[in-house]
């Protein structure tokens, strides 16, 4: 379990944004929890001076189907940095684990492969409420971390 809160963060250690832009891909899975994540994300970056318009979103069905929208868009060379958003949470079978792995793997790859950064903001739970928890609830939200990360990754690329 987390034992610091997602959102905090030093806003003085943050690179101006302004002229940065971002494509973030959003999993339609658990979309209460993605939602959260996307929401968090968007608004960090915008209050780090990012214009709406330097945001693009696309969404796919699942986690697994993040690979490939960010590969779409990073091959589009358009974007500073993309995040994933996703939400996988722990069930009966071993879906849970092939999925994670996969979808870890897969934006791993995409981090060698190419050279815009990819944050990985896909929750992998082993409860709803935990995943509550990290996507706006008591331990604040995984978006604003990630989005944060991007912001930095894009100054260093």
């Amino acid at each position: 379990m987390a034992t610091t809160n997602l959102s905090d963060y030093n806003k003085n250690n943050i690179p101006n944004a302004n002229k940065f832009r971002f494509g973030i891909v959003v999993s339609e899975w658990n979309p209460d929890i993605t939602e959260n994540l996307f929401k968090g994300a968007k608004e960090t970056l915008e209050h780090h001076g990012v214009l709406s318009s330097n945001i693009t979103r696309v969404n796919v069905p699942g986690s697994f189907e993040l690979i490939y929208g960010c590969k779409k868009l990073v091959k589009s060379n358009h974007f500073d940095a993309l995040i994933a958003i996703g939400n996988v949470i722990q069930g009966e079978t071993k879906h849970f684990d092939f999925v994670c792995s996969g979808v870890t793997q897969g934006i791993k790859d995409l981090n060698i492969l190419f050279d815009t950064p990819i944050i990985f903001c896909v929750l992998t739970d082993n409860t709803k409420q935990q995943s509550i928890d990290r996507s706006g609830g008591k331990l604040g939200n995984k978006g604003v971390e990630c989005a944060i990360a991007a912001i930095k990754m894009a100054a260093l690329r």
